[in-house]
């Protein structure tokens, strides 16, 4: 079983949110304050053993902006999700840096109806 918070990560998680990439900084801009459908997101949010990009406590929603792919992080990247959706019940959506760049208000409306589908399951 994992714990909740890893202490150690929390100097990492505050030196991520300082070396932002330009897809985390624009997604933070429009999901900062509230301002996706009234929800609070928090930026590089230490959760048990890993930091997750972007984090919604309140609908267990797990944002993860890659920026890009590669083969040797493919497995910890699936055995990480797997380990968060079956033990937490978080569900992840992922972006890649290309789609936030160049479709944000495709990925926010993207996100508004996730939300809006979590919301009915969530009860």
């Amino acid at each position: 079983m994992y714990k909740y918070y890893n202490w150690e990560l929390t100097e990492l998680a505050r030196e991520h949110r300082k070396n932002q990439t330009k897809a985390e900084w624009l997604f933070w801009s429009v999901c900062r304050n509230q301002q996706i459908l009234g929800y609070k997101f928090r930026r590089e949010k230490v959760f048990s053993n890993f930091i997750l990009d972007f984090y919604c406590a309140e609908l267990k929603l797990w944002i993860e902006i890659d920026w890009w792919y590669h083969n040797e992080t493919w497995e910890y990247d699936e055995d990480r999700s797997k380990i968060l959706e079956e033990q937490f019940w978080i569900k992840i959506i992922r972006f890649t840096n290309d789609e936030v760049e160049k479709n944000l208000d495709g990925v926010v409306a993207y996100l508004e109806d996730f939300i809006r589908e979590r919301e009915k399951e969530m009860g």
